[in-house]
């Protein structure tokens, strides 16, 4: 239950930070009160004596002692509270730093100190954990590993990173984000203790770390069988890597990415990667590059533990059924999410009725678990609901997104695969209404496409563009956008980022220009005139208004958008079409 002083009449105090304090409306009266989680003084409509705060089946309600309801006020009340929550981890966002032994893991040994605060240093040993590194398919990998042992009857947490649109997607009970009333208990629980307690030599935790604090305060109290916590970048220096004893360890695909902070060669990456192995804790991986792969071998060596290395998976296991998530590289992480599920099962004695015997299929719950899996923007196909939610006989153009996260040379290389592969069964049969074919000749290929500015251009598209290339895909136009969403700011689906004003569009002019310089080399782009062949565009739904107008006036053909380069894009693009 939530602290009953989070709201609570108090006198002003000179020290206290001013803040802006959820505002429910309907009642009469006004008297300040101290917001206890920010600490803020506000002059906010009170409640009565007769009034009183609750939390009931897991939504702020306003309740009234003569037992009349409150209508929309109620509604209005949570959304205040939950923007006021994700305003103060907005306040905890800052640029990243390269964690290192010169600023001692950018301070990594706070965690601890938080861990205390918070009286989590118990539960979190008593926690039974997976814990996942790597550059590609490590999220993928702990929603393969996390449905598998729901449903071998666990019940699970899982905690993966980034979100697309609603940061309680971070946080999964039993295959669920969680909801958000338990948010905003825990939320609060755990916000409210480190604003009493921190202090300028121990100052409030980062915006990931905090989250990671989060996840095992809720995965604790929810008294989950496991937990499945993914890296959120790196892994030595990692905030999940405060687990001192997990069950088992895992390493998905290694590549470069965020090399300002990780290091600049494979090796180098591959030792922050391997930060997360412990002594006498089980460790597995996928084949690896050989410069990756002998540093974890050395890592694993220093410590006394096997490093067992995972074959992809033979879809004849999965007894003619196919991955819930697409994409033949998912073949490659569903392995290491069924060794890493068989070694917790095995090391924590929970094997009775699983039937481990048979070596030609897998074990039914394994085969439910691999199909029943879904992690939304990686591989996710999905068409565009405003043209297909007006009368079904009147044909308003088809527009199918291909969405994919993919923002490194080696992910943009799989993803355009993907792709190809998926367009090339799409073209071939009915749309999914079976209202109206389309061949080869009526689909267009277009690209909408944004990158971070740390990432090269001249890395990321050419892989993209000769892959797909190479597949017989060539793109008819390339859309390039900036994210809706900031670094800065925390959205939700109640509060999408606004089009800012003021766009500085140098970025996306600069990809554009890589662009141009692979069509005038004709790399895999359609032979369509100059200026024609890309746009940039100041906002996100200017450029979605622009795919709809053409799919409404080319009706004949089906326009197949990829949308990938980042995930804070292949967000703010589902936020949009998802209205």
């Amino acid at each position: 239950m939530v602290a009953p002083d989070l709201l609570s009449p108090r006198t002003p105090s000179p020290s206290a930070r001013v803040t802006t304090a959820p505002i429910i409306r309907g009642f009469g009266g006004n008297i300040p009160f101290r917001c206890t989680r920010c600490r803020s003084l506000s002059a906010t409509p009170s409640l009565r004596a007769s009034e009183s705060y609750r939390l009931r089946a897991g939504s702020w309600t306003l309740g009234m002692a003569a037992g009349g309801g409150v209508g929309s006020s109620e509604r209005d009340g949570s959304l205040a509270l939950y923007e006021e929550s994700l305003n103060c981890l907005s306040s905890l966002i800052t640029r990243r730093t390269r964690a290192d032994g010169t600023n001692k893991g950018d301070n990594f040994d706070l965690m601890f100190d938080y861990l205390k605060m918070l009286e989590l240093d118990g539960p979190i040993s008593q926690l039974k954990v997976i814990h996942v590194a790597g550059t590609k398919g490590k999220g993928s990998t702990c929603v393969f590993t996390e449905a598998i042992l729901r449903c071998c009857g666990f019940r699970t947490g899982l905690f993966t990173s980034p979100h697309l649109i609603d940061v309680r997607e971070r946080f999964r009970i039993d295959g669920v984000e969680i909801s958000e009333g338990k948010f905003l208990e825990y939320f609060w629980w755990c916000w409210n203790r480190l604003q009493e307690k921190t202090n300028d030599d121990v100052p409030m935790p980062t915006y990931f770390r905090f989250l990671a604090l989060l996840a095992f305060k809720i995965f604790s109290a929810e008294q989950v069988d496991v937990a499945i916590l993914e890296v959120g970048l790196g892994g030595k220096f990692d905030a999940t890597n405060v687990v001192q004893k997990p069950i088992v360890c895992g390493i998905s695909s290694l590549g470069y990415d965020h090399m300002e902070i990780l290091g600049n060669t494979l090796g180098e990456i591959a030792g922050e990667k391997s930060g997360i192995f412990k002594r006498e804790v089980a460790a597995y991986t996928v084949p690896q590059p050989e410069e990756a792969m002998s540093v974890l071998k050395d890592k694993a060596s220093q410590l006394g533990i096997p490093l067992h290395v995972v074959s992809p998976l033979d879809s004849g296991a999965l007894k003619d059924q196919h991955l819930g998530l697409d994409g033949e590289h998912q073949y490659i992480n569903a392995s290491l999410a069924i060794s890493l599920s068989r070694a917790w099962l095995k090391e924590t004695g929970n094997t009775e009725g699983i039937n481990f015997e048979d070596a030609t299929f897998l074990p039914e719950q394994f085969v439910r678990g691999l199909t029943k899996a879904s992690f939304q923007g990686r591989a996710q196909i999905v068409p565009d609901s405003h043209l297909r939610s007006q009368e079904r006989n009147f044909n308003l153009g088809d527009l199918v997104f291909y969405l994919d996260g993919a923002h490194s040379p080696e992910s943009l290389e799989v993803c355009a695969r993907w792709f190809s592969h998926v367009i090339r069964e799409d073209t071939q049969h009915s749309d999914t209404q079976g209202e109206q074919h389309y061949d080869s000749c009526n689909a267009r290929q277009i690209l909408l496409f944004n990158c971070m500015s740390v990432r090269d251009p001249q890395l990321l598209l050419p892989r993209l563009v000769n892959t797909c290339e190479q597949h017989g895909v060539h793109f008819h136009k390339a859309l390039f956008v900036p994210n809706q969403s900031v670094y800065n700011k925390v959205g939700s689906h109640a509060s999408p980022p606004a089009d800012p004003q003021h766009v500085d569009l140098s970025w996306q002019l600069t990809l554009q220009k890589v662009w141009e310089s692979l069509a005038c080399s004709d790399k895999g782009l359609s032979n369509t005139r100059d200026h024609e062949r890309s746009s940039v565009f100041s906002s996100l739904p200017m450029a979605i208004r622009w795919l709809r107008e053409n799919a409404q006036q080319n009706r004949s053909a089906r326009f197949q958008v990829l949308v990938t380069g980042s995930l804070h894009l292949v967000g703010d693009v589902l936020r949009l079409i998802k209205k």
